[in-house]
């Protein structure tokens, strides 16, 4: 029988700790405030719905096409490569708050979700532990990657309203605030091997 309160519990933690989107969005909204980082996290929420879509279809076959090691570098190096990119990154100051955010855009947020190695084993162990056992319905499986998407993007938007409330105390520390994200981004991307 479906256990909800394992599913449950398993979802929310998985998707409020710590990862490259919760990282990234957190450190785009203290950069550059709430507002001008929605699209990067509306991003976000479009790659997670079409990664939770092809690894609810074809989460058997996964594993056959694409070796986990491979995945699992794949998702260590662009991890470390965001962590530089956070690190060498200036906050924008009063005068430039409209100006692009470079490197944050709508498609950045989506396109990382196809190498962020966290959601696709999120994915891959909600779906082959607590749901393929119990639905086969494609329309129920469709439901339960939405909700799943929707966890990890209210999830996603916490970490960008806790960058944004902070803002200011950001700008003054930057350097600090860059080094430590950057050093998150770094632990994410080393934890994929342990």
């Amino acid at each position: 029988m479906f256990n909800a309160p394992a599913f449950f519990s398993y979802i929310f933690i998985t998707a409020i700790t710590p990862g490259p989107n919760n990282i990234l969005s957190m450190s785009n909204a203290a950069r550059v405030g709430l507002r001008r980082a929605l699209p990067f996290n509306l991003g976000i929420v479009c790659g997670l719905a079409v990664m939770f879509s092809l690894c609810t279809l074809l989460s058997a076959a996964l594993f056959t096409w694409l070796p986990t090691l491979a995945l699992q570098c794949a998702g260590a190096v662009y991890m470390l490569y965001l962590s530089l990119k956070i690190y060498k990154s200036t906050s924008l100051q009063a005068d430039d708050y409209n100006a692009a955010p470079e490197g944050m855009s709508f498609i950045n947020g989506m396109t990382l979700q196809f190498v962020n190695i966290k959601i696709i084993i999120y994915i891959i162990t909600a779906m082959s532990i607590y749901i393929l056992p119990y639905f086969s319905d494609p329309l129920i499986l469709m439901g339960f990657a939405a909700l799943l998407a929707l966890f990890c993007f209210c999830a996603n938007m916490s970490w960008a309203l806790f960058g944004s409330l902070f803002f200011k105390l950001f700008t003054r520390r930057k350097k600090i605030v860059n080094t430590v994200m950057a050093l998150l981004l770094v632990y994410c991307a080393v934890s994929l091997f342990f």
